[in-house]
């Protein structure tokens, strides 16, 4: 029964940006990336599960240098809409006097990236940057005063999914970003 409702999901999407149009914005993210950090070291940090497949293509395109690790924030766990913010896993590495560059599948409200660049703030990190796949263009939640630093696509506040963004924990695979339906939501 859950197939055949993701299948009806993806069906009835609207494809915001294909797989190519992803490919020429992560190369667009490296370029400038690679100018701001590209003799820093720096330690790049994938905010899971959503920013999995993103920075796995965008590290490729990082000529430089650089430590992966991950933590792994979320306010969705599972549903269309975001609640209280719940810490499951925190980097292994040491953020002390590290460049950071932390990397979301997309800035929407803003409260889970603005925890996480806070958290490598008091972690005592030398610099922190961010950079998102989807930056959506809505009113950030209050108290949320910052746009990320690097950003991908761009995209009108509407709930998406695929490359990496999630309906209900699936569509992470889809090779594309998708507006779903109003009525899926």
């Amino acid at each position: 029964m859950k197939t055949q409702k993701i299948n009806a999901v993806l069906k009835q999407a609207e494809c915001l940006y294909d797989f190519a149009q992803i490919e020429t914005a992560l190369d667009t993210m490296a370029v400038d990336i690679t100018k701001v950090m590209g003799d820093q070291n720096p330690l790049i940090i994938c905010v899971m599960i959503g920013a999995l497949v993103p920075t796995g293509h965008l590290i490729t395109r990082l000529n430089f240098p650089l430590e992966l690790d991950y933590i792994h924030a979320t306010r969705y766990r599972g549903t269309t809409r975001g609640g209280d913010l719940h810490w499951l896993v925190e980097p292994r590495k040491s953020l002390k006097d590290r460049v950071v560059l932390v990397v979301d599948d997309i800035m929407d409200g803003g409260l889970t990236l603005a925890a996480i660049l806070d958290y490598c703030e008091q972690a005592g990190a030398k610099k922190v940057y961010s950079a998102v796949m989807v930056n959506k263009l809505r009113k950030r939640e209050d108290g949320v005063k910052f746009e990320p630093d690097f950003v991908g696509l761009t995209a009108e506040d509407r709930y998406l999914a695929g490359f990496g963004l999630d309906y209900e924990e699936y569509l992470r695979n889809a090779p594309g970003i998708y507006a779903v339906a109003e009525e899926h939501h």
